[in-house]
């Protein structure tokens, strides 16, 4: 089998079971989608999203953000993992915001990630879930997933796994092809005792035929 019939029949299982996925953050415009993108680093979703409603109500823009102190943002997310570091990322984000951007979240990843607390992966799921844009986030779940099923073999780092996957999966179905990935890995091929009894793609899964 070669590595673009692979990439097709996955995509394909995928295209049919999970035909409408997107991000389970809750956000209401691009803005508040980058705060809780800042706050997921290293935390899950359900956490964030129980977090965040406090924080879209008392700073609704990157106006109201970007005046705030830290003492003020702080207890809002004592319960996110690095507090003390997001509540400046957070701060500092809106900052330049205003400063920078006309408090308008930009849409280049070159952009984003002079945003503190944005890096590439960030940065590339602000663009392809707001814009659609055919960029790749590579977190934890990308990165099991797209290797257990043999999409980036011999990739070492995120952005090794980052470009195999742009180059074999088409431009407009890499902002899918991204959750797909993700809820995947959350849900079926999580990191210890993967669910493979239920998985469809075992019969393609380097793992499965290693385990």
């Amino acid at each position: 089998m070669t590595k673009k019939d692979r990439y097709q029949i996955i995509l394909d299982y995928f295209q049919q079971h999970i035909p409408e996925a997107e991000t389970e953050l809750l956000y209401d415009n691009p803005f508040e989608l980058l705060v809780a993108v800042i706050l997921s680093a290293q935390c899950t979703d359900k956490r964030v999203n129980l977090t965040t409603p406090t924080i879209f109500e008392q700073f609704p823009n990157p106006e109201a953000l970007s005046q705030t102190s830290f003492d003020s943002l702080f207890p809002l997310i004592r319960s996110i993992s690095y507090p003390n570091n997001k509540t400046k990322h957070l701060i500092g984000m809106a900052q330049m915001l205003m400063k920078d951007f006309g408090g308008v979240v930009p849409m280049t990843v070159d952009e984003l990630v002079k945003l503190p607390g944005v890096g590439r992966k960030t940065a590339n799921v602000i663009t392809s879930v707001i814009d659609q844009q055919p960029n790749m986030a590579v977190d934890t779940h990308v990165f099991r997933v797209s290797a257990r099923l043999g999409l980036t073999r011999g990739a070492t780092t995120p952005l090794a796994a980052e470009k195999q996957l742009i180059k074999y999966i088409p431009s407009n179905l890499v902002h899918k092809a991204h959750h797909w990935l993700i809820l995947h890995g959350r849900y079926t091929c999580i990191a210890r005792n993967p669910k493979c009894d239920s998985c469809g793609l075992q019969e393609l899964c380097l793992y499965f035929k290693k385990a």
